[in-house]
């Protein structure tokens, strides 16, 4: 049945480029007259104007001085998002401090999909291939289902160049925190109704220098020689192909990518730390056991065509999400044998995604707008190695959504919409042999042994549920705006929340999935005001959310009986609540100068269990001031992060900081190419600190020293007749 559905959706999206090229085109000027209308009003200020949520659109100019090589703690320079640093380069987003299977990551109008809900899992993104970022923070469910109660960020690309040419960029990257030394080719043509861009890119690092010579993990104290963290190096190979056709009333695109990572654990954070494993090996660039790999596989095509007040579009996909850990073969218990092929692999995820999205916008009036989507995914999770913690599972999710707005004014719109959303989930049941005959030699109870040989249990879950919004946006004297918005959310439990069973070397714990878990479910409420005129801007949003059924992992004070795990953890829901607040402020003066401020606070609460939820950012601010001319700039900045005293149950506190960074940037005439320089300097002062989101905050590792990066950009370009 899956494959006929494919094969269907693969013919219509053939077909429709046929149907297209015979279109009447008499009434196309004043559909491509609208669109230039609302692109010359910025982008920005377009989609603020559309929605109550809080958006926050980010282009080339943001991107390049914050650049990173990774794209999630560029984006932590907007306030409200974070970044969820894993130690290697590589992160996950929080958006006003929901993570994981919260928040969703759109890039091609396709959500990306891989395991989300592991904390030592990256956002496998190639960060060179990025032109412009949409965040919207708040409950986003109605729009792109259960995942996106908690925000989502938009990847999108530029328009095409107007003129036909030939053009493309060469950029070198090099950090000095890890000797990180990459690179991205991209070669573009704009001919006609065709747009085409090939992007190569790669980068290669060490192991991280950190500010401190040594770490204590479990009363252990672990050396660190060379003050660098062994075993971190690692590197990334991304290709991605782009092409876009738009004729008359129709346009399409396709776009091809895989994203390859590959990088070393720490050997003092993975499984039982052991001075031994830590010390130097002369080597600052090789990659040992324990070490990750991934690669991300993704094929998108998105199809629009548009009538006189009518636009439909379809948005199909496939992702493959290939994810292995390689360690040293150990067990829990003696008498599990060394398997006979690849011994060292720990585990294997071989995640299969297809979705499907169709959506309908008519235009009525000029007062009135509706869409309508339905979109489907499905997908396949299959395992290997000689450990796991999640099972295989099957998963079917689909939902249909509509939304109006209505436009009694220029100044005023209203906005509301409902969807319902339907999800079935088959989880496999899996016996441990061997930790059965363990539990017998250490003369545990029939009942105990029984309960807990289960390393998975059968779940067949069919979820279902309903979320909804609705938004006022009033901007008087286009300088004032005033937004709010209330809405419903849930979100379906995951396979790992309902079925995981095992230690996670990621977190150091036993966890515990339950497969009796109902959808979270919540209500959340969203104002914003912000103020913009003459060289001067201002923006203040306060937000608060209930759930009466947020899943999270307690800690049960019951003993694991598997080996080095502690005491088990399991995944439970609780009442919960939310509230905070972001507040910006930007000023030009003196001609050349610009004075940035930012901060964001975020206060988390189980009301059951009366503390904290973990992974519950601190407060912070930015204070930044830029000197800026028409070819040249420069800026200075002091980040202040408060300390995290409000944690969970068995969660470290974490101090606050001050970092100081400085940067600046260049456009230089060489040969009539205009060549990009950009530098930055941060943590000037080598300041020794620690991220409360770290996957290595745990083990007392504190972030990256002093780093100085210099990122180069030559474009070129070559018109064509």
């Amino acid at each position: 049945m899956r494959i006929k559905f494919i094969l269907l959706m693969l013919i219509l999206v053939s077909g429709l480029p046929v149907f297209a090229q015979d279109t009447d085109s008499t009434k196309i000027k004043l559909v491509e007259l609208d669109s230039i209308i609302v692109t010359g009003d910025s982008y920005k200020k377009a989609s603020n104007r559309n929605s109550a949520l809080s958006i926050e659109v980010v282009g080339k100019d943001f991107l390049r001085q914050h650049f990173a090589g990774n794209l999630v703690q560029s984006l932590g320079h907007i306030s409200g998002v974070r970044s969820m640093d894993i130690g290697s380069g590589f992160s996950k987003p929080m958006i006003r401090g929901m993570a994981f299977n919260r928040i969703s990551v759109i890039e091609n109008g396709i959500k990306q999909e891989g395991q989300q809900w592991g904390t030592d899992h990256g956002l496998e993104i190639d960060a060179f291939n990025v032109e412009q970022v949409t965040v919207r923070k708040g409950p986003v469910s109605l729009l792109y289902g259960s995942d996106a109660m908690g925000g989502t960020i938009e990847i999108s690309r530029n328009p095409a160049p107007t003129e036909n040419q030939l053009f493309g960029e060469a950029v070198l990257l090099a950090k000095t925190v890890n000797g990180t030394l990459g690179g991205s080719m991209m070669l573009g043509i704009k001919k006609d109704a065709w747009y085409t861009t090939l992007r190569y890119t790669e980068q290669r690092f060490g192991d991280y220098h950190v500010p401190t010579d040594s770490i204590v993990y479990l009363t252990m104290r672990i050396p660190l020689y060379g003050r660098k963290l062994k075993n971190t190096a690692g590197y990334e190979r991304d290709i991605s192909l782009f092409t876009e056709y738009r004729k008359r009333r129709y346009s399409m695109n396709y776009a091809i990518s895989n994203t390859y990572q590959k990088t070393g654990f720490f050997p003092g954070a993975h499984g039982i730390p052991n001075i031994s494993r830590v010390q130097d090996d002369g080597n600052s660039r090789n990659i040992e056991l324990p070490y990750s790999s991934v690669n991300h596989f993704k094929v998108t095509s998105h199809q629009q065509y548009i009538w006189d007040k009518l636009m439909a579009s379809w948005d199909i996909g496939y992702q493959n999400n290939h994810r292995e850990e390689w360690s040293q073969f150990h067990t829990h218990y003696g008498n599990q044998p060394l398997p006979e092929n690849n011994p060292d692999k720990e585990l294997e995820f071989r995640l299969n995604t297809y979705n499907s999205l169709i959506k309908i916008k008519t235009i009525n009036s000029a007062t009135w707008e509706h869409s309508a989507g339905w979109d489907i995914q499905y997908q396949q999770n299959r395992i290997d190695g000689y450990s796991f913690l999640l099972p295989e599972y099957n998963r079917f999710t689909t939902g249909a959504f509509s939304v109006s707005t209505w436009k009694p004014t220029k100044e005023l719109s209203f906005s509301g919409g409902v969807r319902y959303d339907y999800g079935k989930v088959n989880i496999s049941s899996y016996a441990d042999p061997y930790l059965e005959t363990y539990l017998r030699d250490m003369n545990y109870s029939d009942e105990l042994i029984e309960e807990y040989k289960w390393r998975s249990y059968p779940v067949n879950r069919n979820f279902s549920d309903i979320s909804g919004s609705l938004g006022i946006v009033w901007n008087p004297k286009d300088i004032h705006w005033i937004k709010a918005n209330i809405g419903r959310s849930f979100r379906l439990p995951g396979a790992n929340e309902l079925a995981s069973n095992g230690v996670h070397h990621g977190t150091f714990r036993h966890e515990q999935g339950d497969p009796s878990l109902s959808s979270e479910q919540g209500w959340q409420l969203d104002v914003s005001y912000a103020y913009e005129n003459n060289g001067i801007t201002f923006s203040v949003s306060p937000f608060t959310s209930w759930f009466s059924n947020y899943i999270y992992l307690k800690p049960t004070g019951e003993w694991s009986v598997l080996p080095h795990a502690g005491q088990i953890y399991r995944y439970t829901g609780a009442r919960v609540f939310f509230a905070g607040a972001e507040a910006s402020f930007e000023i030009d003066f003196l001609k050349y100068f610009k004075y940035q401020f930012s901060g964001e606070y975020v206060h988390t609460r189980n009301r059951d269990e009366r503390t904290p939820l973990s992974f519950s950012p601190p407060a912070s601010m930015r204070n930044t001031l830029i000197w800026q001319s028409k070819l040249f700039n420069l800026y200075s900045e002091m980040e202040s992060i408060a300390s995290q005293k409000n944690v969970a149950k068995n969660e470290l506190t974490t101090p606050g900081t001050n970092l100081f960074h400085l940067g600046g940037a260049a456009n230089i005439s060489i040969g009539g190419t205009l060549v990009e320089v950009n530098m930055s300097l941060r943590n000037v002062f080598d300041t020794k600190y620690f991220n409360h989101l770290s996957f290595y905050r745990k083990v007392e590792i504190p972030e990256p020293g002093r780093s100085f990066q210099l990122l180069i950009k030559i474009p070129f370009k070559q018109k064509l007749k």
